[in-house]
Order: C-alpha cells, then sequence, then structure tokens
C-alpha cells in the first residue's frame, strides 16, 4: 500500500491486470478440448509463456507481482518460481525488487532457481535448485489447478531450511481436485497462505465478451466449474 493523502491506495491494480492478461490472450478457448495435467479436458486454457518470453511484458508482469505482494505487506527475501513456468518471472523479480531495498549489497540476496529435472544424487540444494533459496521465500507458479507442482515445490524449499513465507499464483483455475479440494486448501495443509493475483471465475466472462467462443463451448465451460469449480461461473 502507498498512502496518498493520508489514506492507503494500492499499487497493484486488479483491472489493470485483468485487462492485461485478456489484451495478451493469457486465457482463451479451444473448439476441441485440451488435457489438462491433471487428466481432465477442458475447453479453456491459461498460458503464460508468451508473455514471459516477451522481454516488455514479463518487465511489466513483474511490477505486477511486486506490487501484489508489496500490498499484501509479506516479509520476504526474494520470489521462487516453481520450475518452470514461473522460473524467469521469479528471477527478475527478485533482482528488480532486491535493488529497491535499503540494505541491497553483496551476499544479502540470492537469485535462486529450481531444476526443470532434479539431479539423481546429491543434497536437497544440489538436487533440486541451481542456486538454493534462503530466508523467507515468496513462491511463484503461472498457473494453478489441483496445485501438485506447487505443493511439491513448498516441500523442496523447506528441505533446504529456508522459509516459505506465501505462495502466490498469476491465475487461478478456480478448479477441485480429485479430493474436492482448492489450491488454497492445499496449501494451506502446509501451514501456507496462498494467493492468487486473478482468478478464473472473473476473468473468462471478460473474456468471453472479447473473443466470443461459440455458444456450445461457453456452455461447456459452465459444465466444467459446475463439476469441478470452486463455484460456479457467473456470467
Amino acid at each position: 500500500m502507498a498512502l496518498e493523502n493520508g489514506d492507503e491506495v494500492s499499487l497493484f491494480k486488479q483491472q489493470e491486470f485483468n485487462k492485461f492478461i485478456i489484451d495478451n490472450r493469457v486465457v482463451g478457448f479451444f473448439d476441441e478440448p485440451i488435457t489438462l495435467k491433471s487428466g481432465r479436458k477442458s475447453h479453456w486454457y491459461v498460458n503464460w509463456r508468451t508473455v514471459s518470453s516477451d522481454v516488455f511484458l514479463i518487465d511489466r508482469l513483474s511490477d505486477f507481482l511486486i506490487d501484489f505482494v508489496f500490498d499484501l505487506k509479506l516479509s520476504h527475501d526474494g520470489f521462487f518460481g516453481v520450475p518452470e513456468g514461473a522460473t524467469k518471472l521469479a528471477v527478475l523479480s527478485t533482482y528488480k525488487w532486491a535493488r529497491l531495498q535499503k540494505n541491497y549489497k553483496e551476499g544479502n540476496y540470492t537469485l535462486a532457481m529450481g531444476r526443470g529435472k532434479p539431479k539423481e544424487h546429491g543434497s536437497p540444494k544440489d538436487r533440486y535448485f541451481i542456486g538454493e533459496p534462503r530466508g523467507e521465500v515468496i513462491v511463484v507458479e503461472d498457473v494453478t489447478t489441483s496445485g501438485g507442482s506447487l505443493i511439491e515445490t513448498i516441500d523442496h524449499i523447506k528441505e533446504t531450511g529456508a522459509t516459505v513465507a506465501a505462495a502466490v499464483g498469476l491465475t487461478d483455475r478456480m478448479e477441485l481436485d480429485r479430493n474436492k479440494k482448492s489450491v488454497t486448501d492445499s496449501v494451506a495443509e502446509k501451514d501456507i497462505k496462498y494467493y492468487a493475483m486473478s482468478e478464473a471465475t472473473k476473468i473468462l466472462p471478460e473474456a468471453i465478451r472479447r473473443f466470443k467462443p461459440d455458444t456450445n463451448i461457453v456452455n461447456t465451460v459452465k459444465k466444467e466449474f459446475l463439476e469441478f469449480g470452486v463455484k460456479p461461473l457467473v456470467l
């Protein structure tokens, strides 16, 4: 939060972030369903890869992330991206955020990265990391569905002795896993709080208006949320 005339003002602008998602087609629809990591079929997608591959766009995305975390007033020593979807974003955000700190100097901040494929041997810091996380870490995931990769990353970080201050997802698909648990529920079981920068149920209505998918696809997506969603999709 920033102060303006004595009042707290959010640095993170939710409407701007949602527009950023739509403008860059992070969310969209398929005529033929795709298979998610969970094994389910879906006619809609969330894909942050185009943004993370563009220097200008990922720079803007990192600003959104830093502002979001700042507003939450979370104490931390840097970001760590779930391999490999959020690795570049976390590295860039840690670099930009660290340079803003008063104690920015040699040895105070680490650019931690996870390996896409763990080494077969060695200590946790060598098997899972290229530069192990230190201190209090905010774990970042691009898209959360069941939260499996996020939970696995949290466990690996804890093995190093570092602390996970919080988990942040760029977009929460707002779906339940096979045990009828949301990502928020699963992360909470690790005594960690999960924060979503955007939620599917709030983005999809605008995406439908903008991209005008076939009515049958819209009805199928609505049915997905009735069966698997944290809550129904209201258009």
